[in-house]
């Protein structure tokens, strides 16, 4: 069983784990069918009305029960997408973002608090990582969302705050936990998750077996460019990293998105566009096999303290416009809620910088 202190976590807990913890408490595991969609759908043991007092104060005194609270949330005026700063138990805080689209709600969820990574554009990585979120705490974001809007959430995107992979244990357990029946019932083809490129962590996902989408942030055509925006490439070069991605598609069959952020005068000129098509196609269609490749284009947020900007609309077209020249799909990301600044990080760097905190706060490691 996942847990940070004495208690279990029950959004941690899977059912058979829930079960094993109720007969513990000396209640019968049917119990465990009573109560595991009712932690899922936002409700404490306190809150609940089919099972008994006794049960509950039980329930209550073994294990915690802690959605996210909602320390600061901004709606956007133009798009309706919903921008919030959750507060964990431990007072840290994580951003999550919910966007509307014909076909449904998409929540972009947060797996750490910071990260590690060092991504020169990116504010996450401002101050390092300080912790690991919880399973219970990476679902809460999607429930605790759910609930305040009083909305579905159909489908989940793990490009918040962190890296995902960095946190491998407890994300895989969160899939596993989101998709079940019994609780919110996400399917994993509704679920997509972003990496900055940890090989060994990709390899591991890819014998899981799990049919959710891989989204790699690439950002560069070559090692060089990419080593200087994406301190992860040092250890995994980009042909270490595509030799990944087949493997991956190799065993999944499921289609790998690759992000690639457009930063005026680092990587957006049409010679890079160029150098980009040839190498995907080199490395991922070179054995004559049908892999689909799509490239996701993104202008770069602009951070105060990267000093990034992003491309201009032309550069942009001539981009996307140079790829499908040569075979690769590329679209361009539309920016949601651009009035309250709905890309990941910012907001919570607002809430640290106004609380005194250093840049430095919480740094653990970077590659």
């Amino acid at each position: 069983m996942e847990s940070t202190n004495k208690k279990a976590e029950l959004l941690s807990l899977t059912p058979d784990e829930l079960r094993a913890l109720l007969v513990s408490l000396g209640e019968p595991k049917y119990r465990a069918d009573q109560i595991f969609p009712q932690l899922h759908r936002g409700l404490s043991p306190d809150a609940m009305t089919n099972v008994g007092k006794i049960t509950r104060q039980k329930l209550a005194e073994a294990a915690d029960y802690h959605l996210p609270r909602i320390e600061q949330k901004l709606v956007s005026a133009i798009d309706g997408t919903v921008k919030y700063l959750f507060a964990l138990a431990d007072g840290n805080c994580v951003e999550s973002v919910v966007m509307r689209y014909e076909h449904g709600n998409t929540v972009c969820i947060s797996s750490q608090v910071g990260c590690r990574m060092g991504c020169r554009f990116c504010a996450s990585t401002i101050g390092g990582r300080v912790r690991d979120l919880s399973a219970g705490e990476l679902l809460g974001q999607v429930i605790a969302a759910q609930a305040d809007m009083g909305e579905r959430i159909d489908n989940i995107v793990m490009m918040g705050i962190g890296e995902p992979l960095d946190n491998f244990d407890a994300v895989v357990r969160f899939l596993r936990l989101v998709n079940n029946e019994a609780g919110l019932n996400i399917g994993y083809r509704h679920i997509s998750l972003s990496t900055c490129g940890l090989v060994d962590k990709i390899d591991e996902l890819a014998a899981l077996g799990l049919p959710i989408t891989l989204s790699i942030s690439l950002h560069a055509p070559d090692d060089e460019t990419r080593s200087a925006i994406r301190p992860v490439n040092n250890k995994w070069g980009v042909d270490a990293l595509l030799a990944a991605c087949r493997r991956y598609y190799g065993k999944t069959g499921r289609r790998i998105s690759f992000e690639y952020t457009l930063i005026a005068g680092k990587n957006d000129s049409v010679e890079q566009a160029e150098k980009l098509a040839r190498l995907l196609n080199s490395r991922l269609r070179s054995k004559g096999d049908s892999m689909p490749i799509h490239v996701n284009l993104i202008p770069v947020n602009e951070v105060a303290e990267t000093g990034f900007v992003h491309s201009g609309d032309a550069a942009v077209r001539a981009f996307a416009a140079t790829l499908e020249k040569r075979g690769i799909r590329a679209t361009v990301r539309r920016k949601l809620g651009p009035d309250i600044n709905a890309s990941c990080g910012q907001l919570r760097r607002a809430a640290m910088k106004a609380e005194g905190e250093g840049d430095g706060e919480g740094r653990k490691g970077t590659f």
